[in-house]
């Protein structure tokens, strides 16, 4: 008898523990918001979930590396854009100087070119943050070196990058080489050149040397449009590719909230029957333990 009362305790004991557990668990959903707060609520849902986190991680870094090649981009289209501007102040001051006879406008134009062409490198060396714009992969070093005569005049300048282009992954599948390529470095040394070319041929009145350097300005400035609208297809390319992350990421957030949101109404119905139940296994237990052997004693 004594045997049999020990294991009914033992079982009232593990029912209450049971019940104790199930509400404790209600409550935390309930507090929460989600149905899992920990692998073995469901082992299924959570391994979909771990398989959702993974994707929403790669995503979040192909948004990062998005975000960085806009940037690059834009900062390469700005300075190319200012390169094409001196380049067309340049072309004019080529052709005013071949129209021209005076020799103290010929200089003047001269001048006025020398200018330009200090903008023009400051330009062609322009960095975002540390990493040189126009230099190919060979990010930390000054792309366009320049030499200079005793007047501090630029008589030349050299490239010191690569062609190499850097690319970048928007997604498992995808990537964009957002910075200039080859044929837009060397067209800004060219353009560099000709430039010089220019305001040395309109110092010294060499009107063949002004044709000359004038076609060439002509040249490099048909290769900066193209390099323009390049830089604007890649930043569209790379818009449309944010916002396809942008649909995808709402959509994988649904799918994870689907698996671990807990549905409130039910969750709390289901707490208020579970607190129910314990209380009643608790004023059961109290009577059916007050249950001994003597009760039985006539």
């Amino acid at each position: 008898m004594r045997l049999a009362t020990t294991t009914a305790a033992d079982n009232i004991i593990s029912q209450i523990q049971q019940l104790s557990q199930q509400q404790s668990k209600l409550q935390t959903q309930v507090s929460t918001g989600q149905r899992i707060s920990v692998v073995e609520d469901d082992p299924a849902a959570a391994g979909r979930v771990l398989v959702l986190n993974s994707e929403q991680r790669a995503l979040n870094q192909f948004n990062s590396n998005a975000s960085n090649a806009l940037e690059i981009s834009q900062a390469t289209f700005g300075s190319l854009q200012a390169i094409k501007t001196i380049s067309d102040r340049a072309t004019e001051l080529g052709t005013l100087g071949a129209g021209t006879q005076s020799t103290q406008q010929t200089q003047a134009y001269a001048s006025e070119l020398d200018q330009l062409l200090e903008q023009a490198v400051q330009q062609a060396n322009s960095r975002l943050g540390n990493d040189a714009l126009f230099a190919g992969t060979a990010v930390n070093v000054t792309p366009y070196t320049v030499t200079r005569n005793a007047q501090n005049q630029i008589t030349g300048v050299a490239y010191a990058g690569n062609t190499n282009q850097a690319s970048i992954p928007l997604s498992s599948t995808a990537s964009i080489a957002p910075g200039a390529d080859s044929t837009t470095t060397q067209g800004i040394l060219d353009f560099l050149n000709h430039i010089v070319a220019l305001r040395d041929a309109l110092q010294t009145g060499n009107s063949a040397g002004v044709t000359t350097a004038q076609t060439g300005l002509i040249t490099t400035e048909d290769t900066f449009v193209s390099s323009l609208s390049q830089q604007g297809a890649v930043q569209t390319r790379i818009n449309v590719n944010q916002t396809q992350q942008a649909s995808r990421a709402q959509d994988l957030q649904q799918l994870v909230s689907g698996e671990v949101d807990a549905d409130m109404p039910s969750t709390i119905v289901a707490l208020n029957q579970a607190q129910t139940a314990y209380q009643a296994a608790l004023q059961s237990s109290a009577k059916i333990m007050k249950i001994s052997l003597l009760d039985y004693i006539t």
